[in-house]
């Protein structure tokens, strides 16, 4: 008589006779948990196309819900700055492109400037192999990628050496606007090349220097890369600091690459004539201001960088435009850039429903310039009372007269100024004030620096002259109905 199981629920052992209960195997496609196949709970394994488990790959919970979206496909981060509806939402995207856009933020690559870096590079690689100084001054506008360009050039210049096999330069960054006396640069650089007589010399940092440079016994050391940025604030009423500084490369024993950074593109014609006499004048790099291309291209390395679209083409062209036609500075660029999407951010905070574009617009980029191109004359007339803009509007409106006549107002009489204001008041259903009400309007626009009223026995007679831009006047009163059709108006 065959005894019945105890408990029938329980599987029979193997015919192998293992004792523990097999894994099943999943059906293809199908993923179960291999820990409970596995009682070591510290690997983690996959599960392969056949539906065996395998060592070798590891699987990893995902740490959010995005980034399980994200971990099998390749499909590009979307931009939404809302950050809310949207399926791929990111709420930090907007500081991210602020980041990005920012100018302390530097690039990973320099890009329309690479034939200056690669004269610059190709200077130090001379001077190094030969091992000989030399200088160099990098001129150019404000905002044209200098002081960006001389860094990228000392990272590949050291990147360089290594790979050759040389010792790598000592570097000595001085930022001369942090100088406490113009001839402090001396004493930093005697610190670089003999640390333990930086202080404690009977004679000057300079003095010193120009005797270590005049002995063959000094040659013996390493070479140095000095870069002085903003080097015209070492202009004295004698030139002699800068005269002394360039000086030293052309002694004998001399081991150290001077290149100077300044915004004063003829800094080595004025001040450096000497220089020229001995025939060691320093090589002249300049730096043009960026083009619209250029601009434009700056702009969209830094935003193709963070993965998705956050301009509309026409708006990113017309601000590199815009900047390239007053300074071609990048700064000025990157700033509207960031300043417009702050617009676009408030712009979002105060609206409900979603648009179909959420990028940053034509509206958004000139907004941004409105803002930036903005002087502080523009605040002062739109802060003023009606009557006031009336007289400004009035001026401005003469001004244009006398172009249509080939000709110039430099100012206006009393009579003159206030028969256009009348004529404006006129055309605009205003009442005009009278003549002791118009002339003391007149006083406080000169008080404030807007007019300037010459001395004169009779009111009537007396000079008035603008002592601002019309153009920061039609700037300031253009967004104001009431002066729309006053500038031409005949």
């Amino acid at each position: 008589m065959v005894p019945k199981e105890s408990n029938p629920s329980r599987k029979r052992s193997s015919p192998g006779g293992y004792s523990e209960r097999p894994c099943k195997a999943p059906s293809p496609g199908k993923w179960r948990s291999p820990r409970r196949c596995n009682g070591n709970r510290d690997e983690v394994r996959s599960v392969g196309e056949n539906g065996n488990l395998s060592n070798g790959d590891l699987i990893g919970s995902p740490k959010s819900p995005r980034k399980e979206l994200f971990r099998n496909s390749n499909q590009q981060l979307m931009w939404n700055p809302r950050g809310k509806y949207q399926l791929f939402a990111d709420p930090a995207q907007m500081q991210t492109v602020k980041h990005a856009l920012h100018v302390a933020t530097p690039p990973a690559i320099v890009v329309c400037r690479e034939k200056e870096q690669k004269n610059i590079l190709e200077f130090c690689k001379s001077c190094f192999q030969q091992s000989k100084a030399g200088s160099l001054y990098v001129c150019g506008c404000p905002g044209t990628g200098k002081t960006l360009s001389i860094g990228k050039v000392k990272e590949y210049f050291l990147g360089w050496s290594k790979e050759v096999g040389v010792p790598s330069p000592d570097v000595l960054t001085i930022n001369c606007t942090s100088l406490t006396s113009t001839s402090e640069i001396f004493s930093q650089m005697l610190v670089k090349f003999e640390p333990s007589k930086g202080k404690a010399t009977n004679t000057s940092p300079l003095q010193h220097l120009q005797d270590m440079f005049s002995q063959k016994k000094h040659q013996s050391g390493r070479m140095l890369l000095m870069i002085a940025d903003e080097m015209d604030y070492l202009i004295t009423r004698d030139h002699a600091v800068l005269h002394d500084l360039f000086m030293l490369t052309t002694l004998p024993f001399a081991r150290f690459i001077l290149i100077g950074i300044a915004n004063a593109i003829d800094l080595a014609d004025r001040f450096l004539q000497k220089l020229e006499a001995l025939n060691c004048k320093p090589v002249v790099i300049t730096f043009r201001a960026y083009s619209k291309d250029q601009i434009l291209k700056i702009l969209q390395q830094r935003i193709m960088a963070l993965g998705y679209d956050v301009f509309q083409p026409a708006a990113l062209e017309y601000c590199a435009r815009k900047v390239a036609a007053t300074s071609g500075d990048i700064r000025k660029a990157l700033d509207i850039c960031r300043c417009a999407i702050e617009v676009l951010e408030a712009e979002l905070k105060g609206s409900v429903t979603n648009k179909e574009t959420e990028k940053v617009s034509f509206h958004h980029i000139e907004t941004a310039i409105s803002r930036s191109f903005k002087s502080p004359v523009v605040d002062i007339i739109q802060s003023l009372p009606q009557h006031q803009q009336v007289i400004l509007c009035s001026f401005v409106r003469l001004s244009q007269h006398c172009k249509k006549n080939a000709t110039t107002l430099a100012e206006a009489s009393h009579l003159i100024l206030n028969r256009s204001y009348s004529e404006i008041c006129k055309s605009t259903q205003m009442r005009p004030v009278g003549m002791m009400d118009f002339a003391s309007l007149c006083t406080a626009l000169n008080d404030q620096g807007l007019l300037e009223i010459a001395q004169s026995r009779g009111d009537k007679s007396k000079k008035i002259k603008l002592k601002v831009d019309s153009s920061d006047i039609t700037f300031a009163l253009k967004g104001i109905r009431f002066f729309q059709n006053c500038w031409c108006d005949n």
